[in-house]
């Protein structure tokens, strides 16, 4: 098995290195918003949902749909693109409520 990962690593190119990298970084971002809401979670003594995860799923979520278009698969293509519209919209609904609540404030004098 050794012998087989070093055959590989010696000829593997520089671009598939840099795929490789993006394809570990999108999976990185995707993994950091289950952290973020844990310990938001955790903090709360409840199940909660914060902000920064929808940010992270997009961004991690993009990074993938990226590497799957690179690595030319319909499958995590498709996966990819559908979770990217759950996110976006989500991301919608958090600044058109934000945008509404700061509407609803009363100015001060």
């Amino acid at each position: 098995m050794i012998l087989a990962l070093q055959e590989w690593w010696q000829s593997i190119t520089t671009g598939e290195l840099l795929w490789l990298a993006v394809g570990f970084g999108a999976q990185l971002m995707f993994t950091m918003r289950f952290l973020i809401q844990w310990i938001a979670s955790e903090r709360a003594r409840a199940s909660i949902v914060p902000e920064a995860f929808w940010y992270f799923s997009f961004c991690g979520g993009l990074m993938l749909l990226i590497y799957a278009i690179h690595r030319v698969d319909p499958v995590f293509i498709l996966g990819q693109g559908m979770g990217l519209f759950i996110y976006t919209r989500n991301i919608y609904f958090l600044w058109t409520n934000r945008k509404v609540d700061s509407l609803r404030e009363p100015t001060k004098k």
